[in-house]
């Protein structure tokens, strides 16, 4: 059965979202960084995803990643690019994510299913528009690869910002705040607050001021949203998938329902891995990608 465009944006980013976060917490990328002359997991994380961007500071990485302090962008950039310049990131973080593909999917790598899916992801992240999205706009100006893992990794990239900018520009029309949506994220999903305290550094009085702010626009209670702060958090969910869809247009029903049929497997066996975080503060279970059923 053919899948409506949003909810086969959803399902798509579900499959590639693993894909592409090996580049955050995989051995062979993170040694990447490292070799590159970056020091710690921050510096190489903005590093490698500001890259794309040119030598830039924290202000511009504070405002299109949307949710970290400043203070902690800053505690990288621009510093990093005088250990080692924005093309080292990128070779860093292409080469790493995908000799850590290559491990994680075995025989797989070399198979025609995953070209395949290469192929078909690369013509969603080619014929994406642009307007609007600097993030993923500055990826995909960057040389496609052409082994085949590679352009894989790329795609599931390239998509991935994509959403993400429609996300930003989601939560922006709704009035919610990069630091609050994390909070908003945590009462509808009920995902444990540590994830952010650790990942976001989050300490217990911003945490509850966040709080307080969506408390006083009627949006949540003490442990969930408010029905109120349940239909706002939908509506920025569905606008995400809406902004997403405008990837895939280019693609037949039939090979919309292709992609998804090949990115399963694909997907299963990087989880399996066991590299990545099952819960992320995106707010994507990755362990529900693994379900046969999905």
């Amino acid at each position: 059965m053919t899948t409506a465009l949003p909810a086969f944006a959803r399902q798509a980013w579900r499959l590639l979202e693993p894909l592409h976060a090996v580049t955050y917490f995989s051995p062979e990328p993170l040694q990447a960084f490292k070799t590159a002359g970056y020091r710690g997991f921050w510096m190489g994380y903005f590093a490698g995803r500001a890259a794309p961007l040119g030598p830039v500071g924290p202000e511009i990485v504070h405002a299109l990643f949307y949710n970290f302090t400043v203070d902690r962008v800053a505690k990288a950039l621009p510093s990093a690019w005088e250990f080692a310049p924005p093309q080292a990131a990128l070779t860093a973080r292409e080469e790493g994510a995908t000799a850590a593909l290559r491990r994680q999917l075995g025989d797989l790598a070399d198979s025609p299913s995953l070209a395949a899916a290469a192929e078909l992801a690369c013509r969603a992240a080619a014929a994406a528009p642009l307007e609007g999205r600097a993030l993923f706009a500055a990826n995909r100006a960057l040389p496609e690869p052409t082994d085949p893992v590679a352009r894989l990794w790329y795609a599931a990239t390239l998509l991935r910002e994509h959403r993400g900018d429609g996300h930003i520009a989601a939560l922006l029309a709704a009035g919610v705040g990069g630091r609050e949506s994390h909070v908003l994220q945590a009462l509808a999903n009920g995902t444990d607050r540590g994830i952010y305290t650790v990942s976001r550094d989050y300490d217990d009085q911003e945490w509850a001021g966040r709080h307080d702010a969506l408390r006083s626009r009627g949006w949540a209670g003490d442990n969930g949203l408010t029905d109120t702060g349940a239909a706002v958090k939908h509506e920025i969910e569905a606008r995400t998938d809406a902004a997403a869809a405008s990837a895939y247009t280019v693609l037949t029903p039939e090979e919309r329902d292709e992609l998804l049929r090949l990115l399963r497997p694909l997907a299963r066996a990087v989880i399996a891995a066991g590299e990545i975080p099952r819960v992320t503060p995106i707010g994507l279970d990755l362990g529900e990608a693994a379900s046969p059923a999905r």
